[in-house]
């Protein structure tokens, strides 16, 4: 990883807006990896999906920073400087397992 940029800071922790891309699930089209915006927590599908919704998201609101949803990577990355950095100490969000999802859903009921 390399040094932070001046997009880190006043990052806040956000929370992912869903656990999908929702305009890919509009189209019925297929998704490689999630992605999520570290300003509004907006997903989007990444750049090698067929439409490559986090782009679209980032050029159309200039929210200048992106991190991967998948399990595992703690890396994120900032258009305005093409570059990956590492956001520590600002936690990422994760994405919620089927199984997490499922039982809250059934504590709710409960």
């Amino acid at each position: 990883m390399i040094e932070r940029c001046e997009h880190v800071d006043g990052l806040a922790p956000v929370r992912p807006s869903s656990d999908r891309c929702e305009s890919c699930a509009a189209l019925g089209a297929d998704v490689v990896e999630l992605r999520v915006c570290l300003t509004c927590g907006h997903v989007g599908c990444c750049e090698d999906s067929p439409h490559a919704h986090a782009l679209a998201h980032h050029l159309a609101t200039g929210h200048p920073m992106i991190a991967s949803l998948a399990r595992g990577e703690t890396w994120a990355w900032c258009y305005p400087h093409r570059r990956y950095f590492d956001p520590s100490p600002v936690p990422l969000p994760r994405r919620r397992s089927r199984l997490a999802r499922w039982w809250r859903r059934l504590a709710r009921r409960n």
